[in-house]
């Protein structure tokens, strides 16, 4: 692999701006690896390869003349969610409804990255409105795992972490609601970090949740370096009046952390699906090198400390039910309620414009009542949740939790189990930081990795924990790709 692709954000910056490397040439380097692998993977749905060469050529000139005003990211290449709005492309969030629809406008995410100097190479595959752990839809089809082109990527930025995976983008930008950005960071052995509620606004995504989902969902980096999370998260971070529920509050500095000082519990099952051997293997590993530097780590049994986590899935879905907003079905007709039931029928013959897990999304919506027997009951263990893990883990600790049940699945399985983003989804739930680390590559060839997760506004205290880890395990592992050749 071009050693250019293996940099991080912040190395390419440095070398741009000292003109070492030339952004016109860190472009082409990337462009040249996603022409090699996005014809087998699929993750890249629009290229802007033609525009991203020309704002390189005016990035290097700005170096040439020596200003003073360039940002941190000035002259790196980027990829962008599919559902964020890039002015000039796609914006459909895989739906059929809304194909060929152009952005007018970037979003205030995708803004304030290109404010501070990044250049987008093109938009990501995304699960149809976002709302499932495979990256599939009508649209632009399915995207494929760079370890392993018969397995999944995660969803629903699953665009975003298969590229970064393979090496063809430094860094991108996800949404994350459910796991949707941890669990393709995970599948494709790179970092992502779902920030505090309300510290980046959603503003121009499409779809957007409503009221305190606003908050469930939090927009951040995937990257494949650990020390580009906190960089690109300052840049993302700040109130915008487009997202009445983001709001300002300063970020923490990952390198004032002490470890040694920190305290950390390690919870490796919820009570309710069961974690592969391997990841379990990982995170125990994890624990004895963090004990090596002093860190206080304690096992813990979650059904002993937390056994709310039992009913992670009835609370995040107690949380989204209460929210507010369009129903899913409706969401899918793209204004009216599509029939779901006709919908299905179609899906059999092959003739719908959406995928089966939508379906069965908006099926399961039509009878609400099966929800409500125990909302209330999940709310509460939702206020119960939140205390107990404040104690547990006290101001500045984190917990250690598996990010997901198993390495990345085969494609379609999680059709036949899927609940099995309960481990990432209750953390959307409480709103807290959490940060998913690849711990290198298991027997199967496919990554392993770990959550770190705290406590509202300690999104530097799980960043800190990310950067020890990828110093001691040695972080994302460049997949060989001898497939593509």
């Amino acid at each position: 692999m071009d050693p250019t692709l293996t940099l991080s954000a912040r190395e390419l910056a440095e070398k741009i701006r000292a003109q070492t490397l030339s952004s016109r040439a860190v472009v082409e380097a990337h462009v040249r690896r996603i022409e090699e692998v996005n014809p087998i993977l699929n993750a890249v749905v629009r290229e802007r390869f033609f525009a991203a060469r020309r704002e390189a050529d005016a990035a290097d000139r700005a170096v040439a003349e020596g200003r003073d005003d360039l940002g941190p990211l000035h002259g790196v290449p980027c990829t962008i969610k599919e559902s964020f709005a890039l002015s000039g492309m796609p914006n459909t969030g895989g739906l059929v409804a809304r194909q060929g629809r152009l952005a007018e406008h970037d979003s205030v995410a995708v803004a304030r990255v290109r404010a501070a100097g990044a250049i987008p190479l093109g938009i990501t595959n995304v699960s149809e409105l976002c709302m499932w752990w495979e990256s599939s839809n009508r649209v632009y089809g399915r995207t494929s795992n760079p370890y392993d082109p018969s397995r999944c990527v995660g969803g629903s930025s699953g665009g975003e972490g298969a590229i970064v995976g393979a090496g063809a983008s430094p860094f991108g930008l996800g949404s994350d609601i459910g796991g949707s950005i941890r669990i393709p960071a995970f599948f494709n052995g790179v970092f992502g970090h779902k920030s505090t509620g309300g510290l980046v606004p959603a503003t121009g995504q499409f779809p957007i949740p409503h009221g305190h989902a606003l908050r469930m969902m939090t927009s951040g980096p995937i990257a494949r370096r650990a020390e580009d999370l906190m960089p690109i998260l300052r840049v993302l971070a700040g109130s915008d009046p487009g997202d009445p529920l983001c709001r300002d509050f300063p970020l923490g500095d990952p390198a004032a952390v002490e470890l040694s000082r920190l305290r950390a519990v390690s919870i490796e099952e919820n009570g309710f699906s069961r974690v592969d051997e391997e990841l379990v293997a990982a995170q125990r590993r994890v624990e004895a090198h963090l004990r090596t530097g002093g860190v206080e780590v304690t096992r813990a049994r979650s059904k002993e400390v937390l056994p709310e986590l039992a009913s992670s899935l009835e609370i995040w879905s107690a949380r989204m039910s209460t929210a507010g907003g369009p129903t899913f079905a409706a969401m899918l007709g793209n204004g009216p309620d599509v029939n779901a039931f006709r919908e299905l029928l179609k899906w059999t013959l092959g003739r719908s414009a959406h995928t089966l897990p939508a379906l069965v999304l908006a099926i399961v919506e039509r009878f609400p009542h099966l929800a409500e027997a125990r909302m209330h009951v999940a709310l509460e263990a939702f206020e119960s949740l939140k205390e107990k893990l404040a104690q547990l883990i006290g101001k500045d600790g984190v917990l250690l939790y598996p990010s997901f049940t198993q390495p990345a699945p085969r494609h379609n399985r999680p059709l036949l189990n899927p609940f099995q983003f309960s481990y990432p989804s209750i953390l959307n739930a409480l709103e807290v930081p959490s940060t998913q680390v690849p711990l290198g590559l298991g027997t199967r060839g496919l990554p392993l990795g770990i959550q770190v997760a705290s406590l509202h506004e300690n999104d530097h205290v799980t960043i800190a924990v990310a950067l020890e880890l990828e110093r001691a395990f040695g972080g994302w592992v460049p997949p060989r790709m001898a497939y593509a050749a």
